[in-house]
């Protein structure tokens, strides 16, 4: 099994901070939202992790690397807490560039030449995740019950579905569809799918027929659910809905959410978080 994280994305939400430094390394106070990803793999048993990025994100090149000026510096000084927190994980990370921006499908397809003929989970790395057992790990096993690829999906209310991909189910729960955005009344469900998906060989076999028949100049991005749309139809898509808490990183409000859920997690953080809120919530 690997990992595949799709980080090419320009992360304009965040602009001006994301005019130089990606999206993807904007920190939960001192630990970037790409590590979040990283540790899930880790904790679920992946060890090799394709990073499909653009031409403005050799900094994630860098954090994936030794800094050996550093680490030099804390072992003379037998810091090793600190020494403890710039040591690369132990997992094989490779980078991709997706050279034009076409889509997740086509982002995919640029990964596909590293993944070989395996399975691997793909994530969209707007979506944290926080629970006792990782939602990869959740994906995994669900897999390993059928060999089908898997899809994360959540339990929504009928105001909030229509900001999500809906999926439609059969009797016999395999999932037929994905509506994007339904109207209010008009959702074929009450599980949205979110950023987190296991694909199997044939999927990405099925993509790339797709994507030979897709012109971008004429039909703009290429994305990952025509791959999707075929394996559906084969009836080999599921959906886990998964355990845990699911945080949206990806926008302003969300990512401060995620700042706010990590501090009050992290027992350093936790006290001062109490006495900020109380504080700033005062001045209201």
């Amino acid at each position: 099994m690997k990992g595949v994280i799709l980080a090419a994305g320009y992360g304009t939400r965040f602009l001006p901070a994301t005019k130089t430094l990606p999206k993807e390394m904007l920190p939960l106070i001192d630990k970037p939202t790409i590590a979040f990803i990283i540790d899930e793999f880790v904790q679920s048993g992946i060890k090799d992790i394709i990073v499909v990025t653009s031409r403005r994100k050799k900094v994630m090149d860098d954090y994936f690397d030794r800094e050996t000026e550093l680490e030099t510096l804390f072992m003379q000084e037998n810091a090793q807490e600190k020494l403890s927190k710039i040591i690369p994980a132990d997992v094989n990370v490779a980078f991709v560039r997706q050279k034009d921006m076409n889509g997740s499908g086509h982002a995919l397809l640029a990964a596909k030449p590293w993944i070989g003929d395996t399975p691997c989970v793909v994530a969209y790395p707007d979506d944290i995740h926080f629970g006792s057992t990782p939602l990869t790990k959740q994906l995994i096993q669900a897999y390993e019950k059928s060999g089908y690829c898997q899809l994360a999906t959540m339990t929504c209310n009928e105001e909030e579905l229509s900001r999500y991909g809906v999926i439609a189910l059969n009797a016999e729960g395999k999932v037929t569809s994905i509506v994007e955005k339904p109207k209010p009344g008009e959702a074929p469900s009450n599980q949205a799918s979110i950023g987190r998906f296991l694909y199997t060989p044939q999927f990405f076999t099925l993509l790339e027929e797709e994507s030979l028949q897709f012109d971008t100049k004429t039909q703009g991005e290429f994305y990952h659910v025509h791959g999707l749309n075929r394996m559906m139809a084969l009836g080999k898509v599921e959906n886990v809905p998964f355990s845990g808490k699911r945080l949206d990183v990806g926008e302003p409000q969300g990512y401060l959410e995620a700042t706010i859920a990590y501090a009050k997690g992290h027992a350093e953080y936790a006290p001062l978080l109490a006495n900020l809120v109380k504080k700033y919530y005062d001045l209201y």
